[in-house]
């Protein structure tokens, strides 16, 4: 598990990590979220964009509010629709009246444990950008690069003018992304990996951690590191069928067991997506190779 770093933390207080971007971090540090979702605001001049939002709280949605002064909120962008990053797009928009909009409504019924935050159900956005598609405002434009794999819908946001990024789940500051099936697909999230390493963004701002400085040089880690994880499923089931739980403390050793549900999602996603591709096979609820 990685470390939360201690506390304080800057919950709540603007930050610029460059003239065109305000963070804000909302109250919602856990395992998972690390020390919470952060929200950004682009823009400098007479308006502002706000990406991701972030959970429904009021002191959260008084931070952005305060961190926009008297610039007007004029876009709100999400980049999927889990709880921490969508839930404060409605209320936001009444108090500004600014279109919501970015990633498409998706709700997927939860029914079972998760590692991830569920899916917001009070998502309905004024438009869904297509991969491309632009939001223009004073000074700034943020264009769409459609990111399915964490979930379906995961956009990123490019800030044109400064060559920013901003990955909300895809690619964090602290840890790699947790894909869940059924939405959350291993197979696309490398392809759309693979389709940020192709880019050449100078930074990217997640929607958890810290920048990140080196975006290729962690992208490619990232597939590498996915890769070999795959590599040492095929290892196991070497040994013969097994059921999901039965994967985790062979390639998992010392695994905390408060992780152990997202070892089992993680494991699973690559399972399915090495069935797609005809290398393994189940039946009665244990995987085998092919």
């Amino acid at each position: 598990m990685v470390d939360i770093p201690p506390r304080p933390w800057p919950t709540g207080t603007p930050e610029k990590p460059e003239p065109l971007v305000t963070r804000v971090l909302a109250p919602n540090p856990s395992p998972y979220t690390f020390t919470g979702t952060q929200t950004y605001l682009v823009g400098a001049g007479e308006d502002r964009a706000v990406i991701d939002p972030g959970p429904h709280e009021a002191e959260h949605l008084q931070a952005i509010m305060d961190a926009a002064g008297d610039a007007k909120i004029t876009a709100i962008l999400c980049t999927h629709t889990h709880r921490d990053h969508s839930p404060a797009a409605a209320p936001l928009a009444e108090r500004t009246r600014a279109p919501v909009m970015g990633c498409a409504k998706l709700v997927i019924a939860d029914n079972g444990p998760r590692a991830d935050e569920a899916f917001d159900t009070t998502y309905e956005p004024d438009r869904v950008l297509q991969d491309g598609e632009s939001v223009e405002g004073d000074g700034w434009s943020l264009r769409a690069v459609a990111t399915p794999g964490h979930t379906s819908n995961h956009l990123c946001f490019a800030l044109e003018q400064s060559g920013a990024l901003f990955t909300g789940d895809h690619v964090m500051g602290w840890s790699t992304s947790v894909i869940v099936p059924p939405d959350g697909d291993m197979g696309d999230y490398l392809a759309s990996l693979d389709k940020l390493y192709q880019r050449e963004d100078r930074v990217y701002y997640p929607a958890h951690g810290k920048p990140v400085e080196k975006p290729q040089q962690l992208v490619r880690s990232m597939i590498g590191h996915r890769r070999q994880r795959e590599r040492q499923i095929l290892r196991t089931l070497e040994q013969g069928p097994l059921s999901l739980p039965e994967f985790i403390p062979v390639m998992y050793k010392g695994l905390d067991p408060r992780l152990e549900k997202a070892a089992q999602m993680s494991v699973h996603a690559h399972l399915i997506d090495l069935e797609r591709r005809n290398m393994v096979n189940r039946s009665d609820e244990r995987w085998a190779a092919l």
